[in-house]
């Protein structure tokens, strides 16, 4: 029996062929993963919000009439008014003219003899411009006459003439020791130039002298000063407010001038 032997045929090329198609498609799919992870770690980017649009509404109102028209009725209208007459105005009522009051009766007071002579001012007495001071007298200097200068003209602070003091109302002893300094010597005194004002005080008071010398009394009176009473000096008969006084006041150890 007769064998038959067979005979293997083999192409060189077709084993590179195929491994050259594996690679290929391995390739493929590596392509194709790179590019869906690319896509997955792509970030997605949100659309922006839409704004919220309030609904906008309107009515469409009927055309005017003389929109309607051309302006026809309306022009009509300014014709007819211009070609009309003006009717005058009505004359005003005449105002009513209200007769003046006759004028009341004035009264009359009929006084006797007595009474119309206690009315005659003529034979009343006289009375003083000044408060008299206490225990009567002129209120200028208590004697009706000219206040004394104390020195010469021009003596006074800034050249001012110095009057002497008289006294409206005389300090208690409670008003001067409130102002005594400390170290106050027994006896002694101050003395001070002042300007005298309205309601018999004085103001701008300036210390002239004190004895002993530095014992501060004349300090003192200057501080007590605002509580004194001083009638105003009289010059021509008349008490003149303004004008300068020199007031001493004496220490002693009952605080008596």
């Amino acid at each position: 029996m007769p064998s038959a032997s067979y005979r293997q045929s083999s192409d060189p090329h077709s084993a590179p062929v195929r491994r050259r198609a594996i690679a290929l498609l391995l390739a493929l799919v590596v392509h194709v993963l790179i590019i869906l992870m690319l896509l997955l770690l792509t970030p997605i980017m949100a659309p922006a919000p839409k704004k919220d649009r309030t609904p906008v509404t309107f009515t469409m109102l009927p055309p005017h009439k003389d929109t309607a028209d051309g302006g026809k009725t309306r022009s009509k209208k300014k014709a007819n008014d211009a070609a009309a007459p003006k009717s005058p105005a009505p004359p005003k009522p005449p105002t009513a003219v209200t007769p003046p009051k006759e004028p009341a009766e004035m009264p009359f007071l009929t006084l006797s003899r007595a009474q119309f002579a206690a009315t005659d001012i003529a034979s009343l007495p006289s009375h003083s411009a000044e408060k008299s001071p206490p225990g009567g007298g002129d209120a200028g200097t208590g004697t009706g006459q000219d206040s004394a200068p104390a020195y010469g003209p021009g003596e006074g602070p800034n050249g001012e003439q110095l009057y002497e003091a008289e006294w409206y109302r005389r300090p208690t002893n409670a008003e001067l020791s409130t102002y005594m300094p400390a170290n106050a010597p027994p006896s002694g005194w101050g003395l001070v130039a002042c300007k005298t004002v309205e309601h018999y005080h004085v103001e701008n008071c300036q210390v002239l002298g004190e004895s002993p010398m530095g014992s501060g009394l004349g300090r003192a009176v200057r501080l007590a000063a605002w509580q004194f009473l001083v009638l105003p000096p009289r010059i021509g008969g008349r008490p003149v407010i303004g004008s300068w006084v020199r007031i001493r006041i004496d220490y002693t150890q009952r605080l008596v001038k």
